[in-house]
C-alpha cells in the first residue's frame, strides 16, 4: 500500500493546478508535485519552437526524460545523443547536461525530478517571464543547480 488517500488524474494538455506556465519556446504542465507524492516532481514540457535550457547540473536531483513526440538532442557529460518518441534518458545528479527540441512541429516530453528539491519553485519563478530561464548563476544556485554552459540552440 502506498498510503495515498486519493487518485490523482490530470487530463491531457492540463496542469495539475489548472495554471499556465510558459518558457517562451515551450509550456510546462505540472503533473505530479511533492504535495501529491513527497519528493517527486513530474512535468510535461511541450515545445512549439526549437530550444532548451542552458547546460547545468543538479546538486541533489536525478532528472529523467521520456520523449512523447518530436526529436530532441541531449548532451549528458561528454555524450551527445538524439532522442525520439519512446526513448528515455536518466541524467544523474552532479553531471552537466543540456538538451533542446531540435525537430519540427511539436515536441513533448515528460521530465521527472527525484528528489524534487526546489525544482517546483524554480519553474514557478522562471515561467513568470515566459522565457527560457535566465543565465543568472544566483537564481540557479538558489534552486540547487549550477550553470555549466550555454544552451544547445540559441534563442531567436
Amino acid at each position: 500500500m502506498s498510503g495515498y488517500s486519493s487518485v490523482l488524474r490530470v487530463a491531457a494538455a492540463n496542469d495539475r493546478y489548472g495554471e499556465r506556465r510558459g518558457l517562451g519556446v515551450s509550456t510546462l504542465e505540472f503533473k505530479i508535485t511533492p504535495q501529491d507524492v513527497p519528493g517527486v516532481l513530474v512535468i510535461e514540457n511541450v515545445f512549439h519552437s526549437p530550444g532548451g535550457p542552458a547546460r547545468h547540473f543538479h546538486y541533489e536531483q536525478d532528472e529523467w526524460f521520456y520523449i512523447l513526440e518530436g526529436k530532441f538532442t541531449f548532451e549528458v557529460g561528454e555524450e551527445r545523443m538524439e532522442l525520439r518518441p519512446g526513448d528515455s534518458l536518466l541524467g544523474p545528479r552532479m553531471v552537466p547536461h543540456v538538451w533542446a527540441f531540435t525537430g519540427a512541429g511539436l515536441g513533448r516530453m515528460l521530465i521527472a525530478f527525484y528528489p524534487a528539491g526546489k525544482m517546483e519553485a524554480f519553474f514557478r519563478e522562471v515561467t513568470k517571464a515566459n522565457a527560457m530561464p535566465p543565465l543568472d548563476p544566483q537564481l540557479w544556485r538558489a534552486h540547487g543547480m549550477e550553470l555549466a554552459g550555454p544552451p544547445l540552440v540559441k534563442p531567436d
